[in-house]
This record gives structure tokens, C-alpha cells and sequence, in this order.
């Protein structure tokens, strides 16, 4: 397939399976599985950034200084993101969307969030959405490899994160229809920005290595700062095993992925 077609399809494939996942989690609502998939998405991240993501962004830079200097700029920056509600839309102290687990159990007690909006939930998604596409672009557009082993770590985060906003939806009393419509919506936003990106670097290629680092920066942040956090929740020892399993799980995937396909390259 040529690049286009990768990215074409890895964008709908990565919007309809979390999708998917997110309404059979919703349907079950076993906060269980939520913490499986959490497990396993902060080691697919880290994997895809640090093994992947990373390292390509070096080579093409030329310039390790300024590529860490890249990333350092893109922690603080979605960071700010985050705090201006762009990508978590909090308004108090205790917000279940940084803790997906805490989404399922309160759908499960039918407790709605009557303070929330579901409009503010979906904007923030498509934002992230967006962003999510235009790094699946330029990370295909820089190597067809590194471009599958960064969508299975975004799709790998994708799909805790959307149950979790559809669990948000429900709360705020949307039906589960409305909930998979909003959502459906909101993916359209990975295709249209990896669209975009890639007619963009097309004539900007120059850009590839630092989107490279900004995504790096996207996955170490989004596994350090909103996953990770909510592991601690669980310090008992067989759940702190589990996590650290499913982790190297996560990083093992990202490892023999990539390899894979560089062996079929």
C-alpha cells in the first residue's frame, strides 16, 4: 500500500475499533477491564515513544539537542493544554476523566453528572482527535514502521480514553446513542487531521522530525501524567505485579511490532 492508504486506513481503523471497544465496555461497564487496557496502553505509549518515535526523530534531525529540546517544548505544551481544558475537560478537584475506572463504577450506580457538558467533551475530543491524526501522518511519512507502531499506541490509549468519555456522556444523561453518535463524530477528526497533515508535509517535510518529537512528547505525557496516576490507586501488591505485566506487555508489543514490520519492509 502506498503511505496515503496507510494513513487512510490506520486512522478509520483506529477511530472504529476504539469506538467499538469503548460500547462493549460501556455495555459490560467492568471497571476491570478498564484497568487492563490502561495497563497495557501506558507501556504501548512508552514503547512507541522511546523505541519508535523517539529515536527516528533523532536520526532525521541531525540535531539531538535540538530534538530533545522538542519534546522538552511539547511536555510543557500539553501540559498547558491540559490545564486550559482543551484535552481533559475538568472543572473540579475530582474528575473521573482522569480516572476511567471511576467512569464505569459511577454508569454502573446511574450517578449523572448534571455539571458537565457534553458539547465541552466533545470539542476537547476532537481536538485530541485531530491531533492524534496528524502524528499518525508524519510518523508514516517518515517510515511506514514507525507509522503502525505509532498507531497501535494511540489506539492502544484510544480506547480506554474513549470509554471513559462515553461513560462521561452517559452520566450527563445522553442516551447511548447519542454517546456512539458524538463519538462517531469525534473520530472523523484523526482521519481529517492526518488528511491534512499529510497534504501539508508534502511540501513541508522539514517539519517531519519535530511532529515526530511532538508526539513523542504526546505519549510520554499523556502515560506519565493522566495514566500512570491512577495505577497508584491500587498499591496492593498482586494489582502493582498485574500493572507492571501488563506495562512490559504494552512495551513488548510496540518492540516485536516494530520489528516485524521492519523485517517485512
Amino acid at each position: 500500500m502506498s503511505t496515503f492508504a496507510w494513513i487512510i486506513v490506520t486512522s478509520l481503523f483506529g477511530g472504529i475499533l476504539s469506538i467499538l471497544f469503548a460500547a462493549v465496555l460501556t455495555l459490560n461497564t467492568r471497571a476491570s477491564w478498564v484497568q487492563i487496557l490502561i495497563s497495557y496502553a501506558i507501556g504501548a505509549l512508552l514503547g512507541a515513544a522511546f523505541l519508535n518515535a523517539l529515536p527516528e526523530a533523532l536520526e532525521l534531525s541531525k540535531n539531538p539537542g535540538q530534538m530533545t529540546a522538542t519534546v522538552l517544548f511539547g511536555i510543557l505544551l500539553f501540559f498547558i493544554l491540559e490545564k486550559l481544558v482543551l484535552w481533559r475537560h475538568c472543572h473540579s478537584e475530582e474528575c473521573e476523566v482522569h480516572d476511567p475506572t471511576r467512569s464505569v463504577i459511577a454508569a454502573g450506580a446511574h450517578q449523572h453528572d448534571h455539571g458537565r457538558s457534553g458539547m465541552m467533551i466533545m470539542l476537547g475530543d476532537t481536538f485530541h482527535n485531530f491531533v492524534d491524526g496528524i502524528l499518525i501522518a508524519a510518523a508514516f511519512m517518515a517510515d511506514i514502521q514507525l507509522g503502525i507502531v505509532t498507531a497501535i499506541a494511540i489506539i492502544a490509549h484510544e480506547i480506554p480514553q474513549e470509554a471513559s468519555d462515553f461513560l462521561i456522556l452517559l452520566n450527563s444523561g445522553y442516551t447511548r446513542k447519542q454517546a456512539l453518535l458524538f463519538n462517531l463524530l469525534s473520530s472523523a477528526a484523526t482521519l481529517l487531521g492526518s488528511m491534512s497533515a499529510y497534504f501539508m508535509l508534502q511540501d513541508m517535510r522539514h517539519l517531519i522530525p519535530s511532529l515526530l518529537g511532538l508526539a513523542a512528547a504526546a505519549m510520554i505525557y499523556v502515560a506519565m501524567s493522566d495514566l500512570i496516576p491512577g495505577l497508584h490507586k491500587r498499591p496492593e501488591i498482586d494489582a502493582t505485579i498485574k500493572q507492571v505485566a501488563l506495562i512490559t506487555l504494552g512495551i513488548s508489543s510496540i518492540w516485536l511490532a516494530g520489528n516485524l514490520f521492519a523485517h517485512h519492509a
